[in-house]
């Protein structure tokens, strides 16, 4: 399947479950996931999008490595059998600013 074949597929998944798939795109960063997924409920992750068997580039690696060493929740997708199984774990987390011990952590050295 193509990758822009996949991406509507994902885009139409996502609205479905009540989210948002924006294209992510950060000018001076390149290799950056194709988009930024927010379902209801605060879940929020990055999804990089390939043609099935395709792998990211070696700078697609570094960014998502980046992300996920921040704390962010990356995935890779290339097959249409994958998405909902991506959505329904992307609902199973929460980003840290709804964790009270985290907000107060932070905001409390």
């Amino acid at each position: 399947m193509l990758e822009k074949e996949l991406e509507r597929k994902f885009v139409e998944a996502v609205k479905k479950a009540g989210g948002r798939a924006y294209k992510f795109v950060s000018p001076g960063n390149a290799g950056v996931p194709d988009r930024l997924v927010i379902l209801p409920g605060n879940h929020i992750g990055f999804v990089e999008l390939k043609q099935t068997g395709k792998k990211p580039t070696a700078i697609q690696n570094r960014q998502m490595d980046r992300l996920e060493n921040l704390g962010c929740h990356v995935y890779l997708l290339d097959r249409p059998e994958e998405i909902d199984a991506l959505i329904s774990d992307l609902k199973c987390t929460v980003a840290h600013a709804d964790d009270e011990a985290y907000t107060k952590e932070v905001m409390n050295p």
